[in-house]
């Protein structure tokens, strides 16, 4: 009897040290891979890819899978999308997310389980105050941040009259919202198109007959492009300068060519980012890829990096998903962006400083820093809505 019960205890302790280190870690990356912003869920998910490649697919040094979901920038395609990951896939955490209004149509079905949700991109404002989840979390920053330390700057420069421009949906108006946080000055022309629109030709001339100081523009992906082609095409470059933030970066900015350069960007994160992990994530990400990564491809590389030092505070345990939660919430990885950290409500803490797009050696679009940590160590607006401690 003593024999078997050893036995039981040798058999049930193996089992353990099975399920916590030779476990097999499944990661479904939902974001937006089709469509007019497919470069965006393309850069999240090769950001991410590339960090996996460099920790030789392990997480935690657990064996990872990833599961790719596209959401066609469509809320019901990720509602279903997202249910096949957790009820089918059986997947221990989810990654990626791209779209403001699309993350807001999952919030129901990621209250309903405890599987942790790392947002790589959207950020929006309910999400990050009463909205708020133990288990969601947001890599980037919440939309209306890099607008704010864009009108911060304006503000701080004694621009007095600017107008914005800015998709009509939830992303788009957080930014304006974030703008006006921090910018004083007159607001000459707030234009909202629609989604889809790709000819901005009546609200160039609007702005052309308004003369502000300044345009602070928001349009992402496949629309960044068009607008600021549009923009150079209307004549406004050395008129009107042109300050956003989200819209020249990664294969857009490539795209955009000479139409880029001179505008001014604010963001927590660009390829003209300093620090030496910065550095060596752009060399890595062009050698691997042959283009130039966004901020959205260097937060999902960290989202990664993130999830290889939380894995390996629960030992590979990543059935335990309150457990694998807290680990996710402290844990300590160098970020590309220098200081980062999760505040209460699961949002960034971290630094937003301003670039300027110029000309680099072959005549591409880069960016140069022209004033660091204009926001230092900055929380979000709506933390203080959220009831998480």
């Amino acid at each position: 009897m003593m024999k078997k019960v050893q036995s039981a205890i040798v058999a049930a302790l193996l089992a353990a040290i099975t399920s916590t280190t030779n476990a097999e870690v499944k990661i479904g990356f939902l974001a937006t891979m089709s469509g007019s912003s497919a470069d965006v869920g393309r850069d999240q998910f090769d950001g991410f890819s590339l960090a996996l490649d460099q920790l030789s697919n392990r997480l935690g040094g657990v064996n990872t899978v990833i599961i790719k979901e596209d959401d066609q920038q469509k809320p019901e395609a990720a509602i279903n999308a997202l249910g096949k990951l957790i009820d089918r896939d059986k997947v221990d955490i989810v990654v990626g997310l791209t779209f403001a209004n699309v993350m807001m149509a999952l919030q129901n079905r990621i209250s309903s389980t405890d599987i942790p949700v790392i947002g790589t991109v959207a950020g929006p404002s309910a999400v990050a105050g009463a909205q708020c989840r133990a288990n969601e979390f947001v890599m980037s920053w919440q939309s209306d941040m890099p607008a704010e330390v864009v009108g911060k700057y304006l503000n701080d420069k004694g621009v007095r009259r600017v107008s914005t421009m800015t998709p009509n949906f939830i992303g788009g108006k957080d930014k304006v919202t974030g703008f006006k946080r921090f910018y004083r000055g007159e607001i000459v022309d707030e234009m909202y198109t629609p989604l889809n629109q790709l000819d901005f030709s009546a609200e160039l001339t609007q702005i052309s007959s308004s003369r502000p100081e300044a345009v602070y523009a928001f349009y992402p992906g496949g629309l960044g492009v068009t607008f600021v082609r549009q923009y150079q095409q209307a004549g406004l470059p050395g008129k009107t300068n042109l300050y956003t933030s989200n819209t020249i970066e990664g294969t857009a900015a490539d795209a955009m060519g000479a139409a880029a350069i001179g505008a001014v960007v604010g963001d927590t994160w660009t390829p003209g980012a300093p620090g030496t992990e910065s550095k060596n994530f752009v060399q890595a990400f062009e050698r691997r890829f042959g283009r130039s990564p966004s901020p959205y491809a260097a937060f999902s590389y960290d989202a990664a990096m993130l999830l290889d030092a939380a894995i390996r505070v629960v030992k590979g345990n990543t059935a335990d998903h309150k457990a694998l939660t807290a680990a996710i919430k402290n844990a300590q990885f160098r970020s590309l962006r220098g200081n980062f950290r999760f505040g209460r409500n699961n949002f960034p803490i971290q630094d937003y400083s301003i670039y300027q797009v110029i000309k680099d050696n072959s005549g591409k679009p880069d960016f140069r820093l022209l004033q660091a940590n204009v926001l230092k160590d900055q929380s979000d607006a709506y933390v203080q809505q959220c009831t998480l401690k």
